[in-house]
């Protein structure tokens, strides 16, 4: 198994909110994780991120989801 390059938003403030993103190339998936909630990464397909980008920025989706 290849190790992960995380890298950091570039919106990134000072503090412990910062938010990580690692591609695997050959298995065509984008893993997201959150600095302040350690362990919990969301797994996505490079399509589906860009939906749940669309959505958010759109305003359609609430806090819960």
């Amino acid at each position: 198994m290849s190790r992960l390059n995380w890298t950091r938003s570039s919106y990134c403030s000072e503090g412990n909110a910062c938010l990580y993103v690692a591609s695997k190339e050959h298995d065509d998936v984008v893993l997201l994780t959150e600095s302040a909630v350690p362990g919990a990464v969301l797994r996505a397909t490079p399509r589906g991120l860009r939906r749940l980008i669309c959505q958010v920025k759109a305003g359609r989706l609430d806090s819960r989801g």
